[in-house]
């Protein structure tokens, strides 16, 4: 089997940083080929290398494609060879619809007004290929997180790929849609497509990876072959990170008290079609030191029902109540949520959870300017202990508080974020895929993080789409389907199957 890539020796310098250092990949032609590593290891820097948005003259070594050397000067140089990536940053345009956004900047056109017809015609096309019931005028910002995942690999499926790059392409999608890619991965291998999959879900690259490199701190540690040896996902870890991780979730001896926090007969109406029920009439409750998940395929309205609670955030004519040590709590707004008692760390941590462009200082104390402040103005003496403090608590690992959030590793933005809710002191925390994106290192230091706040006695929500996951660190699990609370079972009776079985009984049940 022949290479369809070569990158040798790519070395990548930021002012004061290596970011890649004398980095070797080869992939074969037709094969799917995983790169893995730690948040900060360098895959994405090299990935951008590859397809030209770090262009040729701003890094050293060379890309041999197709046999020959390129010198790409620009995305659109990489895309005309038949190399398209699907970054982990979405870049959808929300006010458009599902066919604007699969065909921008590729539109299907005769004498240079576009075919909407055809357009349409191949984006139901595409979107059968990617398992997305939606219609093609469907609005992207409509859409959930995993759903616009989904429109952006039927984009880069319309154009002409040889080389297909994906970063962290099931990182917002539940168990069952992400196989349901994987075996699309696979459909494309046997016609002969390559694919360059980055993913921290190591069962994912052990399902369908034909080789492995793996880079630590910006160089390359290894090249596996999977069909020459068996890898376990150990293995791999152990490349990874430097050292061994026998157990991914950290021990706990949880100490449960009475019931803390409680929704009753939650009801929320979709903003945008009115005449359906995003949330319909959902009850849950949290003990004091309990950590509760919430499983569910995609579109199961868990994420809808945090950011309802938490201010009303979502939704239209919402009913129901929220109570606190059986009080009925005002959560009409996010601020009168706040000072409740409430915090919700979103999903879209890069979207809503941060503001990007500014410091670890100026980000940690967002939702509680109380904390650093005296009559009304800011104490930047305050301000730099509670950052320091918090860096330390947590393991922020940066150059300093004042790096900005944009430029840390994605487990170390959701550090941030953990920070800036622990500040605001609350008593119940909604974690909307807390590891999301996150490499199995950070996934460990987020999961203690979340063992040692319930030891503490603060109770807390995991929303999660990995059930090993919500299996490993939670007590309970509540699993919800189509808007509805559809079961209830201890983690200790719990098993992946199970929670299925509640999902698919619930639907059938629907059917009759």
């Amino acid at each position: 089997m022949n290479m369809i890539l070569e990158m040798r020796g790519i070395t990548k310098t930021f002012p004061g940083v290596k970011a890649l250092d004398n980095v070797n990949i080869a992939v074969k032609r037709g094969e799917i080929h995983a790169l893995v590593g730690e948040n900060g290891a360098g895959k994405s820097t090299l990935m951008k290398v590859l397809s030209g948005v770090y262009p040729h003259g701003t890094y050293e070594g060379d890309i041999a494609y197709e046999g020959d050397v390129k010198k790409f000067n620009g995305i659109v140089d990489s895309e005309n060879d038949g190399i398209i990536i699907i970054h982990q940053e979405l870049a959808l345009v929300p006010l458009l619809s599902i066919a604007e956004n699969i065909f921008l900047g590729n539109e299907i056109a005769k004498n240079g007004v576009i075919d909407w017809r055809e357009t349409n015609r191949r984006t139901v096309e595409l979107l059968k290929m990617v398992g997305l019931n939606e219609t093609p005028d469907t609005h992207v910002g409509s859409l959930g997180l995993g759903k616009q995942q989904l429109v952006e690999i039927a984009k880069a499926l319309s154009k002409e790929v040889k080389l297909l790059i994906l970063d962290e392409p099931t990182s917002s999608l539940n168990e069952t849609d992400s196989d349901a890619l994987l075996e699309l991965l696979i459909g494309f291998r046997n016609k002969g497509i390559s694919a360059i999959l980055i993913s921290h879900k190591l069962n994912e690259i052990s399902k369908v990876a034909d080789s492995i490199t793996v880079l630590r701190d910006g160089a390359t540690v290894s090249h596996l072959d999977c069909h020459a040896n068996e890898i376990s996902e150990d293995d791999i870890v152990k490349d990874m990170v430097g050292r061994s991780l026998s157990n991914r979730y950290p021990e706990r001896d949880p100490k449960i008290g009475d019931t803390v926090f409680e929704v009753e007969n939650w009801t929320v109406q979709n903003p945008e079609y009115t005449d359906l029920l995003s949330v319909d009439d959902v009850s849950f409750s949290v003990k004091k030191g309990e950590i509760v998940g919430i499983a569910g395929l995609m579109g199961a309205g868990r994420t809808e029902l945090a950011m309802s609670i938490f201010g009303q955030s979502y939704g239209k004519k919402l009913s129901g109540t929220a109570k606190m040590n059986g009080k009925v709590m005002d959560v009409s707004s996010t601020e009168k949520a706040i000072k409740a008692g409430l915090a919700y760390a979103t999903e879209d941590r890069k979207t809503y959870g941060l503001v990007l462009e500014e410091s670890i200082k100026t980000n940690i104390p967002l939702a509680n300017f109380a904390g650093i402040s005296n009559k009304g103005v800011i104490d930047n003496h305050k301000e730099q202990q509670v950052a320091n403090l918090y860096k330390d608590l947590v393991n922020i690992k940066c150059s300093s508080i004042e790096q900005e959030a944009i430029n840390l590793s994605g487990g170390n933005q959701q550090k941030v974020v953990l920070s800036k809710w622990l500040f605001a002191n609350p008593d119940i925390l909604i974690l909307d895929e807390p590891t999301r994106g996150i490499d199995v290192g950070a996934k460990y230091e987020i999961y203690t993080i979340i063992r040692d706040l319930a030891a503490q006695g603060k109770s807390i929500v995991v929303i999660s789409s990995e059930m090993p996951e919500l299996l490993g660190i939670t007590d309970r699990i509540y699993v919800m389907n189509e808007g509805e609370m559809v079961g209830e079972i201890t983690t200790q009776q719990a098993s992946q199957e199970k929670i299925m079985s509640l999902i698919i009984s619930s639907k059938d049940y629907k059917l009759r």
